[in-house]
């Protein structure tokens, strides 16, 4: 059975803010692929969350954090599969300094 997906406030605004970015910037269509994307990422973790690489988990000393492309699109969803849900962090653009934003960001909940 899959496990809900609960976005913190950072992630929402970082899906807001790239699909924002879509629209204004590639139009209606881009943007709603993304959203599709988006969707599709996180109806994957929720089924299989032990999917997603933990390639950042240890480079921040976060062994349970794990992350997942948007397919298509040049992002990454953060995530931390909890009890009964998974625990979404960020979604960043993956030409970030991708450590930087999620520091401080494990003891919002």
């Amino acid at each position: 059975m899959a496990k809900a997906v609960r976005l913190r406030r950072r992630a929402a605004e970082d899906v807001d803010g790239a699909v924002g970015r879509y629209l204004d910037d590639a139009g209606p269509e881009i943007a709603s692929r993304c959203i599709n994307a988006v969707e599709r990422s996180f109806q994957q973790i929720g089924r299989q969350p032990h999917s997603g690489s933990l390639r950042f988990a240890y480079e921040l000393d976060l062994p349970e954090l794990r992350v997942w492309p948007l397919a298509r699109f040049p992002y990454l969803v953060f995530y931390v599969e909890r009890q009964h849900e998974i625990d979404v962090w960020r979604v960043l653009h993956s030409r970030r300094d991708l450590p930087v934003p999620l520091v401080g960001d494990n003891d919002e909940e």
